[in-house]
C-alpha cells in the first residue's frame, strides 16, 4: 500500500510543487488537499491519510490547533509533518509540542521532501532540526524536569533516548549500541511509557526541555 498523504498549505503554488514531487514516487499518493486548518479534521475522517503535511500558518486555523484538533478527535491519528518557511519558526516548535511528527521546510529539494514523507510515515525516525533543538533547550521546565526524574528511566533506555535526540532511526541506534533493531523498539516503547508521551518527538521534546540532553 502507497503512503497516503493530504496536503494542507494556503499557497496553491506550494501545494501544487508538493504534489508533482510526492506523486512521481510509486509509493507515495497524495489523497487531498486543504487551504486551511479547519479543513483538516474533517478531510483526516473522510480520507483517512498515513501523512498530513501541514503549513503552521494559515489565515483561519493555524497548523498549531489543525493538529491538536486531529489528536484530540481521532483515535488513529495520521503523522503530521510540519511544513514552513523559517526552521527557527517559535510556532513550528509548538507545532511539535501539540503532537506534530517532523518538520519540512518549504525550500528543501524534492529529494528531501520524499524522505520527510517516509521518515514520518515510518514513526522510527524524527526531523528535529538544530535550531528547535536550542529553542527546546532554551524553553527547558521544572515540569520537564520532574517528568524525567519520575520516569527513572533504565541506564540502556537513557542511552537510547539520547541517540533518539539526535535524530537517529531504530536501526542507527542498532548498530550504535550492538543491540537488535526489535531489542531497540521494546527500549523505545518502555520509555516512551515511562515518559507518558505519544511519540519520538514528545519524548525528545522532554529530553531537551528537562536538560538530560543538550544541543550540540
Amino acid at each position: 500500500m502507497p503512503i497516503s498523504v493530504l496536503l494542507v498549505d494556503d499557497e496553491p503554488l506550494v501545494r501544487a510543487g508538493l504534489r508533482a514531487i510526492l506523486e512521481a514516487q510509486p509509493d507515495i499518493e497524495v489523497t487531498g488537499e486543504a487551504a486551511d486548518g479547519a479543513a483538516v479534521l474533517p478531510l483526516v475522517r473522510e480520507l483517512r491519510p498515513d501523512v498530513v503535511a501541514m503549513d503552521v500558518r494559515m489565515p483561519l486555523l493555524d497548523g498549531i490547533e489543525a493538529t491538536r484538533a486531529v489528536l484530540r478527535a481521532v483515535d488513529t491519528p495520521p503523522k503530521i509533518l510540519v511544513v514552513t518557511t523559517f526552521e527557527n519558526d517559535a510556532y513550528v516548535y509548538d507545532a511539535l509540542r501539540a503532537g506534530a511528527d517532523g518538520f519540512l521546510l518549504k525550500r528543501a529539494a524534492p529529494a528531501d521532501v520524499v524522505h520527510a514523507v517516509r521518515l514520518v510515515a515510518s514513526g522510527e525516525s524524527l526531523l528535529f532540526p538544530a535550531a528547535l533543538r536550542t529553542m527546546a533547550a532554551a524553553r527547558g521546565s521544572a515540569r520537564a524536569r520532574a517528568v524525567l526524574e519520575r520516569a527513572a528511566l533504565t541506564a540502556r533506555e537513557e542511552d537510547v533516548l539520547r541517540l533518539m535526540a539526535r535524530g537517529l532511526s531504530n536501526a542507527e541506534i542498532a548498530r550504535a549500541l550492538t543491540l537488535g533493531t526489535e531489542t531497540v523498539k521494546t527500549h523505545v516503547s518502555a520509555l516512551l511509557a515511562k515518559l507518558g508521551a505519544r511519540d519520538r518527538t514528545q519524548a525528545v521534546i522532554a529530553a531537551y526541555e528537562s536538560g538530560f540532553v543538550v544541543p550540540g
